[in-house]
């Protein structure tokens, strides 16, 4: 059977292909946009076509959060070296770290460190001073998108590394938790924007598609410099 040229596709080139065919399985990425979620390893990756347009559907196991799937050309995934600086600040250690690793239980390492002071605690990727000030200011304002209300239970997963906060802590400590949590943030970020001064254009670069929360929260400080 004869084929038209007009019935052939022609295939994708190096300049409409995303960048999406460098990760492999097993590969050490971070999300950039939740950089509470720790470092995860790429699990599976899928070929698909959205919108016209080669793409990769990637699965990915976090510490934090277990597994999460995403896409390539959408999600802001980066590489991390393992025996970098940047899988050290990837995310702090959450109570389930603290479970999995304690050699003596879960009450002999809350013995060394109280549960409500890991739940305020702020990741690594927004205060560890080897990280760029934009990369830390970038990474700060995308825990914003947390809120009080009807992401709490989001919030808890992400800072306790449990399935299921709720079978740790009431609601009540929850939101207590979640307040001096997002005190220690405000104060974080009033920081990093002092900070951010000596570095023209950080501020700018690392403001963009920050959730409205971080955006009146920096209105908000700025106001009292």
């Amino acid at each position: 059977m004869l084929v038209h040229r007009s019935d052939l596709q022609p295939l994708p080139s190096a300049d409409t292909m995303p960048q999406t065919t460098s990760f492999k399985i097993g590969e050490k990425v971070r999300h950039c946009k939740r950089p509470e979620w720790g470092v995860g390893s790429i699990a599976k990756i899928e070929v698909i076509t959205r919108e016209g347009r080669p793409d990769r559907r990637i699965w990915i196991r976090f510490p934090n959060v277990g597994e999460k799937t995403v896409l390539a050309s959408l999600a802001e995934l980066e590489h991390v070296e393992t025996d970098s600086l940047a899988t050290a600040a990837s995310s702090s250690p959450t109570l389930a770290d603290m479970h999995a690793r304690a050699d003596a239980g879960w009450l002999g390492e809350i013995s060394k460190s109280k549960p409500e002071d890991m739940m305020i605690a702020l990741p690594d990727a927004a205060t560890d001073p080897f990280i760029p000030v934009g990369r830390r200011l970038k990474n700060t304002f995308a825990l914003y998108r947390f809120d009080g209300g009807s992401k709490l239970i989001d919030w808890a997963v992400a800072q306790s590394g449990l399935n299921d906060p709720m079978s740790r802590f009431s609601r009540h400590e929850l939101e207590s938790f979640f307040q001096r949590w997002r005190f220690a943030l405000d104060a974080q970020l009033g920081k990093l924007l002092q900070e951010a001064r000596k570095e023209p254009g950080s501020l700018e670069d690392a403001s963009r598609g920050a959730p409205p929360a971080a955006m009146a929260a920096m209105r908000k400080i700025s106001q009292f410099r």
